[in-house]
């Protein structure tokens, strides 16, 4: 394959929304209106071809931004070793930092636009229990338990629901809605599976890479002084430190190893978003050489603590026992790498995966049991995290 990458200007004199260009059946990852958003498939590729195929692609950068050209994008399922495939876009637009868009083109694939239309439709949903409620609920309980005998530190279980439409999703308006709602964010589109992750996997730019693992969760209210004290309440909670501790440890400990330095904040911080906010740890540091690709260390990260639990083997198999559910996308992560194995990739959570159809969305929510979870705090706490797809799905 052979592709031309150059700046949008030379192009159009359009600044064009990612969103917009993502399309229904497009794919996007972006964040703060930086990232990339692609259109049509110029090849499908396995875990394994994806640094060698995007390696073969002879590219001429006539952009002068180093890191643009053809990239990959994709989902790292819950379980890797699950059957999953990357996408190199055969027409990808991408926006950096600075407000400079891009444009590659992959052989004879040509660069079309046109702003999406705008509809508005009157539909009807209804909400149903994928996983029953009394099924989670003993799940927590038989979990909470096997953490007090030491079976294991901590394992996150999850549930699920499904919204029926009687017409089909806007994938469109949804994402514009996640925009508005949740633009710091990283909102992505892959294959039917989109969502408004506010968690860092991985980012790997040149020889830096950083991460940003969350855990521990409150809800929000809207109201500055409750928020404050949900707050200052999760920062002193012990239960809810202990959970993020143990996702901090296993993130520095599996980047350590790749890294001449990696530097962490002493204290969690608050990360805030439209419904919830969680405890939060920036990591950032130099990559030793050879320098891995980003998607090595997100197949080395994923599933973190976060989704999964810790130890690793024992908490995915207390999640198997228990749970009732495949998650399939949910919980591993999505994101894209380039030719430089340089990209982002973000926890797939606040996530909504349509059928063909696109008139059935299955949304996803958990929280990590210690030994003091108890089951209706957990049950609220999975609530609260609905309300961000939920939104977007039905809002009016």
């Amino acid at each position: 394959m052979r592709s031309t990458t150059q700046l949008l200007s030379a192009v159009t004199d359009q600044q064009i929304d990612l969103n917009n260009f993502a399309a229904e059946d497009g794919y996007l990852f972006v964040r703060d209106g930086v990232g990339v958003a692609g259109r049509g498939v110029a090849k499908r590729i396995g875990r394994d071809e994806v640094a060698t195929e995007l390696a073969a692609i002879k590219d001429d950068n006539q952009s002068g931004i180093a890191d643009a050209g053809p990239i990959a994008i994709g989902c790292i399922p819950f379980i890797s070793s699950d059957p999953h495939e990357f996408v190199i876009p055969s027409v990808v637009i991408g926006k950096t930092a600075t407000g400079q868009q891009w444009l590659t083109t992959i052989d004879d694939a040509v660069f079309e636009y046109r702003a999406p239309a705008t509809t508005i439709v009157a539909a009807s949903f209804s909400v149903n229990q994928g996983v029953a409620i009394s099924h989670y609920l003993e799940a927590v309980r038989s979990t909470a338990q096997a953490v007090r005998e030491k079976k294991l530190d901590k394992a996150v279980i999850a549930r699920d629901i499904f919204v029926t439409s009687d017409r089909p999703f806007d994938i469109c308006a949804i994402l514009q809605r996640l925009k508005s709602s949740f633009g710091s964010s990283y909102r992505y589109l892959v294959d039917g599976f989109l969502g408004a992750s506010p968690e860092l996997l991985v980012a790997v730019q040149g020889n830096k890479v950083s991460s940003h693992p969350l855990a521990g969760t409150a809800p929000r209210t809207g109201d500055p002084d409750t928020d404050k004290k949900i707050a200052k309440d999760l920062v002193a909670s012990t239960k809810n430190q202990l959970e993020h501790r143990i996702v901090i440890d296993m993130v520095h400990e599996t980047l350590l190893p790749w890294c001449s330095f990696l530097d962490w904040q002493p204290e969690p911080s608050i990360v805030a978003v439209a419904n919830v906010q969680h405890l939060g740890t920036e990591i950032s540091g130099q990559l030793s050489e050879p320098r891995p690709s980003v998607l090595d260390l997100a197949y080395a990260l994923s599933p973190t603590p976060a989704l999964g639990g810790a130890p690793k083997q024992a908490a995915l198999e207390q999640i198997a026992t228990v749970e009732g559910m495949n998650r399939g996308r949910y919980g591993g992560a999505v994101g894209y790498v380039n030719k430089q194995g340089e990209g982002v990739f973000a926890v797939s959570i606040r996530c909504a995966e349509f059928d063909a159809a696109r008139k059935t969305a299955r949304l996803f929510a958990g929280g990590g049991i210690v030994g003091d979870s108890e089951p209706m705090s957990e049950l609220a706490e999975t609530q609260a995290k609905f309300q961000a797809m939920l939104a977007a799905l039905i809002r009016p």
